[in-house]
């Protein structure tokens, strides 16, 4: 009998999907593949005209949100295709407030170096979440830091 090599899982991947949820909410699931990047834009251009958002507002949400799927993909799920990275927006009285969340295990916000300081500032990584609270009004992590919320007032 011949011998064969370890057995892959089966894996199904995930679709990018964006549906509206409901009339104040819009949705959208990633693979956590880099290339899944590519279909940020078409989402945040969604979000301008449902949420009637003029380009400084669409540009000023589309760098965190970014950094946040990235982060996700990245560092949460890191680069397992087969887990998915989960994005809402929900509209309210004026105020945009956009999660990510992954599958991963989470970290301390409060535990990333800062960028700005003198021994970090020619460091390649390590300037997402300090963009993320520079673009975004407010932001809150939970799932033990798998989950980011940011808040954009319009």
């Amino acid at each position: 009998m011949p011998e064969t090599g370890p057995v892959s899982p089966v894996v199904t991947p995930v679709i990018y999907t964006c549906i509206m949820a409901s009339d104040n909410t819009k949705k959208m699931i990633l693979q956590s593949s880099l290339g899944e990047m590519d279909k940020l834009d078409t989402f945040v251009n969604e979000l301008q005209e449902w949420a009637s958002l003029d380009q400084q507002q669409r540009d000023r949400i589309m760098l965190p949100l970014s950094e946040a799927i990235n982060n996700a993909i990245l560092h949460g799920n890191k680069l397992q295709e087969h887990k998915p990275v989960t994005i809402v927006a929900e509209l309210r009285n004026q105020r945009l407030t956009v999660s990510v969340k992954d599958e991963g295990a989470g970290f301390d916000p409060d535990e990333v170096p800062d960028p700005l300081k003198k021994e970090n500032l020619l460091k390649e990584g390590g300037r997402g979440i300090y963009l993320i609270r520079e673009y975004a009004d407010d932001i809150d992590f939970q799932n033990n830091g798998s989950k980011i919320i940011m808040h954009f007032m319009l």
